[in-house]
């Protein structure tokens, strides 16, 4: 036997112990994950005892070192880990911007106190963070940002505006990108972390088409953080701003796969009778199957460095359509049922409301068109884009 294999074998033994049965159900939407944080309140106590035993063995992060909260694991024991929580249908213990995106610029940029401040506590899932990028007036160009952080000698003072914060209303902190320099549009950015309960911080829920948003407006008035709380260099965020960016956009990317799975999710008593629709179906599991292969292959190259730095942008459009194309089908399966907006039949018209939402996805991360260009430009290397 293989020291993969016995660690094969181990995984799986400690997983029938510690993962409880409810934690071994189809997470039925969003509502159902853990994001944890200060405010958490667990759904459960399944929830509860999953997390702290999954984040005592540091696998909320697998393959963070150690001494960092992570499980030291090899991208091969990560890989079984991960199969092997498939294979009994084990939920995620935590979902987090600090796990997908803020982490991962961690340990490329911050410092090692940073390191070992921030990311032990994302790890056991004690801080929940948002991201503030895009602004009113800068979205697809985010290097036109205005709001500005003045270096006050001991902290500096930011003032200003993000639009589009995921979360905000619910975060224990921030990841923010500021201007620290007027001399150069992407030279004078930097990238700040502070607590969402510094005095001049507010937030303001932005409602959407499909009646729920994660979505808020975030103002900064006269807000005071500590020099120490820059991550890299100051007047050089915008690095760090991309490298994280790559990580959003694996994440988004991660919506083709769908909540359950690769499939089209239709409901043991919808069986389409048009023989057209079912071809698409058909043609969309065939689709998303070979997309989940991609992603494989992908995360791994990532995770070795060996992935071109456009990729994340390819998988962010092709993951996108691929959800989009989900949802259409959902809809059209379930003809004028599906348009059902509030019983507790539809789950308080969770088909409609997901089809709603999927239309935000060609958005969010960066435009499609943003993220078709850089495709065109850096991996087809077509003339003129």
């Amino acid at each position: 036997m293989t020291d993969l294999d016995s660690f094969r074998t181990e995984t799986r033994a400690w997983l029938e112990v510690h993962c409880p049965a409810e934690m071994r159900t189809p997470m039925r939407s969003e509502a159902d994950a853990c994001w944890g944080g200060r405010n958490w309140s667990f759904q459960s106590d399944a929830q509860r005892r999953w997390l702290e035993a999954m984040a005592e063995r540091g696998w909320t992060v697998p393959d963070w070192p150690k001494e960092y909260g992570g499980g030291g694991l090899s991208a091969a024991e990560a890989r079984v880990l991960k199969e092997e929580m498939q294979r009994i249908g084990a939920r995620p213990p935590l979902t987090s911007f600090g796990i997908s995106m803020l982490g991962p610029a961690l340990l490329a940029f911050g410092t090692e106190e940073q390191k070992k401040h921030y990311l032990t506590q994302i790890a056991r899932g004690e801080i929940r963070w948002c991201q503030g990028y895009s602004e009113p007036g800068a979205g697809s160009d985010l290097a036109g940002l205005q709001t500005k952080a003045e270096d006050k000698g001991d902290h500096w003072l930011v003032n200003g505006q993000k639009v589009w914060t995921s979360y905000a209303d619910k975060a224990d902190w921030i990841f923010c990108l500021v201007r620290t320099s007027t001399e150069s549009k992407q030279g004078g950015i930097s990238f700040l972390l502070f607590d969402m309960a510094t005095p001049g911080v507010s937030t303001r829920p932005i409602l959407l088409i499909s009646g729920n948003s994660p979505f808020c407006e975030t103002f900064f008035d006269d807000v005071k953080v500590p020099k120490d709380q820059i991550v890299g260099e100051v007047n050089k965020g915008w690095d760090v701003a991309k490298y994280l960016l790559g990580h959003e956009r694996e994440m988004i990317a991660g919506m083709g796969l769908g909540v359950g799975g690769a499939s089209v999710t239709l409901g043991a008593t919808v069986k389409p009778a048009d023989p057209l629709l079912r071809a698409e179906i058909a043609a969309f599991d065939v689709d998303a199957l070979a997309f989940a292969a991609m992603s494989e292959r992908f995360a791994a190259m990532w995770k070795a460095g060996e992935a071109h730095p456009a990729s994340p942008s390819m998988m962010k459009y092709a993951g996108t359509e691929l959800n989009k194309r989900r949802n259409e089908l959902v809809m059209a399966a379930g003809g004028s049922d599906a348009l059902e907006w509030d019983s507790e039949r539809s789950k308080g018209g969770k088909p409609a409301r997901d089809w709603l939402r999927s239309k935000g996805n060609s958005i969010e991360g960066g435009t499609s068109e943003i993220q078709l260009n850089i495709v065109a430009k850096h991996i087809l290397r077509l003339p003129g884009a």
